[in-house]
């Protein structure tokens, strides 16, 4: 009896995971999909699923990083030949490894550039060498936006964050972003202050910034999901006005058998589903998507023009590229299909 007792526990266990593995909810995309199947099943209409356009890619790093001006050579052989602490820094800068400063490094160089430039103005007597200093920090203060935008949107690892390999937002998965989220508000304090001049600021926590970028990838997630949700959206909005527009769901304002199973699948599918992960994209585009946005706009005056329209379409809240304006139009125009068809009924949520 044991032996069949445990047969039985088995198969009922892979009956569960079985079922589990088809649960059409547990993932964006087929959620999407049969979100779509039963709004056309309940209204008895065949719904159309549109082609989901290909996303706008991160231009390449060789389209985003900025050259870097150099201070003229003479310049620099002139200041390191003199004792302070920025002989030793030009120095750093003139060696093997300096040559090939990745863009945190160099941004590290330039701030430490300037710092010991100053301090360096405030201890010589030289007037020759007072004036070099100068024009030296002048020129270094100039083309720091450069250095910051270069260690910003030019590093690698931002390729990674914004990937659009990995499919898209996860469902019903919790605190996924607060790291990101917190470097991001970070990053904005530090790349704000640094354009202000304000140099007394810490860049050691910007490593592991970018060592997160490098291992996760759910800003492109995001876009993925944004792209999908909205075309899915359309498409069940689409059969919700052709069934408006064909036939009236319900007579005289009167529920009927079929409005119920509307109205059943209105609560059980759309608002217990779809809606809570609306409300999770909403709640993600806040704390990864904005920062990152105003991280991008704070640069303007230096981003590079094949950044541009990528920023448009991924990171700009409006506009008529933005696929996260399209998203908003995309959920109002749904919303008001459903208020639509239920109104019809005299079930309308709220009236």
């Amino acid at each position: 009896m044991s032996a069949i007792r445990s047969a039985r526990l088995l198969a009922s266990a892979l009956v569960v995971l079985l079922l589990a593995g088809c649960n059409p909810f547990s993932d964006a995309r087929p959620m999407m999909d049969e979100y779509v199947e039963r709004v056309g099943r309940v209204l008895d209409a065949e719904p159309v699923f549109s082609e989901i356009p290909a996303a706008q890619t991160m231009p390449r790093r060789r389209n985003r990083v900025l050259p870097m001006p150099e201070l003229e050579l003479g310049m620099l052989d002139f200041l390191s030949l003199y004792g302070c602490e920025l002989q030793y820094v030009v120095g750093e800068k003139n060696s093997v490894m300096g040559k090939v400063m990745q863009p945190l490094n160099r941004l590290r160089y330039e701030v430490r550039f300037i710092r010991t430039a100053g301090d360096c103005l405030e201890t010589v007597e030289d007037e020759e060498l007072q004036g070099v200093l100068k024009q030296a920090i002048s020129s270094k203060r100039e083309t720091l936006p450069i250095a910051i935008w270069n260690a910003t949107w030019g590093v690698e690892e931002a390729e990674t964050l914004f990937t659009f390999a990995k499919g898209e937002y996860p469902v019903e998965v919790n605190d996924l972003l607060s790291d990101l989220a917190r470097d991001a508000g970070r990053l904005n304090k530090t790349v704000a202050a640094l354009l202000e001049q304000n140099l007394d600021v810490d860049l050691g926590f910007w490593d592991e910034v970018h060592q997160r970028w490098q291992a996760e990838y759910r800003a492109g997630q995001l876009i993925n999901s944004a792209r999908l949700v909205a075309v899915r959206l359309g498409d069940a909005t689409r059969v919700m006005r052709q069934r408006l527009d064909d036939r009236p769901l319900c007579l005289n304002g009167k529920p009927n058998n079929q409005s119920d199973i509307v109205q059943g699948m209105f609560f059980s599918v759309y608002i217990g589903k779809v809606q809570p992960y609306l409300a999770d994209l909403r709640r993600a585009r806040t704390d990864l998507i904005e920062p990152l946005s105003e991280l991008a706009s704070m640069q303007a005056d230096v981003m590079p023009e094949h950044f541009q329209a990528w920023y448009q379409s991924a990171l700009a809240l409006e506009g008529r590229e933005s696929v996260w304006a399209n998203l908003n139009a995309a959920v109002e125009s749904h919303t008001k299909g459903w208020q639509a068809l239920l109104e019809q009924c005299g079930l309308r949520p709220g009236a």
